[in-house]
């Protein structure tokens, strides 16, 4: 099962967002987090994309746990497959679970109309991170259980059998790297995960990796071609075509599985894909599984530096939110306040905890070790950043555009990269002017 984060909301999935909350707006009142767990009553439900822990049991355990804290509340799941559809649409009622992680489809600006208020913004920063995701007008909407830093996760038996020991530094050399994976190995040297698209907006996630930026999405508001060279999407978009357009990625896109990638990798007949750091217990996981060595999963930074040191970008996952129209808010946030801090969800998914001071992940040790730098990025200015994306119909964070880079590379639609870049700058900039960027 696949997670998503997301700052920044494609323009694709925002349309369809009535922004009605079905009968209306429902109660401002903060949901402040119960003083007293005995006298905490009520039955909710909770909205997950994620099937596999409602299906593995995890979920049910978690809940024994929780249960001994808030006795007198009763917590049901929905594990919803096409999580991002169906609460999409089930957004223009009131009928969206008493918690849910947030949909990338709808809009900071929009948060105070379907999410209770948590919190002032200063008090709840004191206590997590990634607030500013989720903040409008002073007051914290949703809070995020993982924080995740983004790279390649790679299977390291292929890449030492290739001959490469040491993460690529450059561009050049990462497609050095997969160019010797070809041609020494049976492996695919990286797999698009094409079909399922939603693998590929992760790569939007890199930005603020090539310049160590903790304000490359701020930055975007400033930035009227954001695709010139020397740019992070620039960087990032490039080195996405470079290795379809050399033939180092699958012989067919449209062919791509993601549940079926994660058995390759494991195996080793891929060798390499971009993901979230939550990725690497999935595939190691898949490794046990086929008896392969879940060791030989490991996870390397994008292959840039800054000042001869890498750098990672870290971003919330989805945050976690009340309904507010649940007639349960005081339960609603006892359950998230306790999944968050007691569960041990974060650590056992060997992710980035959103609470501050917790510990990093026994994944993200080689990272630590190699001195990456990790770099939180800012949403200090995201509504300005989503109201051009949305005018200019870029889609940051959709799959679309990058889909259409992977085509272009692969010869299936006309045009070349730099022809790609000036449409999306001047499709950017245009809009930068119209909303007064």
């Amino acid at each position: 099962m696949r997670r998503t984060r997301w700052g920044m909301v494609g323009a694709a999935l925002a349309v369809g967002l009535t922004g009605c909350g079905g009968t209306g707006p429902g109660d401002q009142d903060v949901v402040e987090v119960p003083a007293d767990p005995g006298q905490v009553t009520g039955a909710i439900t909770v909205l997950t994309n994620r099937t596999d822990q409602v299906q593995d049991g995890t979920f049910g355990r978690y809940v024994a746990e929780f249960n001994k804290v808030y006795p007198k509340v009763k917590v049901d799941f929905q594990g919803l497959t096409d999580y991002e559809g169906d609460v999409k649409i089930r957004l223009n009622s009131d009928d969206y679970g008493d918690v849910l992680s947030i949909p990338n489809s709808v809009p900071t600006s929009q948060y105070p109309t379907f999410f209770a208020p948590l919190g002032a913004r200063d008090t709840v920063a004191e206590k997590y991170e990634f607030t500013d995701s989720a903040t409008v007008d002073g007051q914290v909407y949703g809070i995020a259980n993982i924080g995740v830093a983004n790279g390649f996760v790679y299977n390291k038996a292929i890449w030492e059998q290739a001959g490469v020991s040491d993460w690529p530094t450059t561009p050049d050399e990462f497609l050095t790297a997969l160019a010797a994976i070809k041609s020494k190995t049976g492996a695919t040297p990286y797999y698009t995960n094409y079909k399922d698209a939603w693998p590929l907006t992760n790569w939007g996630n890199a930005l603020g990796s090539p310049s160590c930026d903790a304000a490359a999405n701020d930055a975007l508001v400033d930035t009227a071609r954001p695709w010139d060279k020397g740019e992070d999407l620039n960087v990032i978009d490039t080195l996405l075509y470079d290795i379809v357009h050399n033939g180092l990625s699958e012989a067919d896109p449209n062919t791509t599985n993601w549940e079926n990638s994660k058995n390759l990798i494991a195996t080793g007949k891929i060798a390499t894909m971009w993901l979230g750091s939550w990725a690497v217990a999935q595939l190691r996981q898949a490794a046990e599984k086929a008896g392969a060595n879940p060791d030989d999963i490991g996870f390397m930074p994008f292959p840039s530096q800054v000042d001869g040191k890498f750098c990672t970008a870290v971003r919330p996952d989805y945050k976690y939110a009340v309904n507010v129209h649940s007639e349960n808010k005081p339960a609603a946030r006892a359950w998230m306040e306790w999944f968050i801090n007691s569960s041990g969800d974060a650590r056992d998914s060997l992710s980035i905890s959103s609470v501050k001071g917790a510990p990093l992940p026994e994944s993200l040790q080689p990272f630590q070790d190699a001195g990456v730098t990790f770099v939180n990025i800012s949403y200090a200015d995201n509504k300005a950043v989503l109201d051009i994306d949305k005018a200019s119909e870029v889609g940051l964070n959709a799959p679309d555009y990058r889909q259409r880079i992977v085509d272009v590379a692969r010869g299936a639609a006309d045009g070349d990269l730099e022809s790609v870049f000036d449409d999306l700058n001047q499709r950017w900039s245009d809009a930068r002017d119209a909303v007064g960027g």
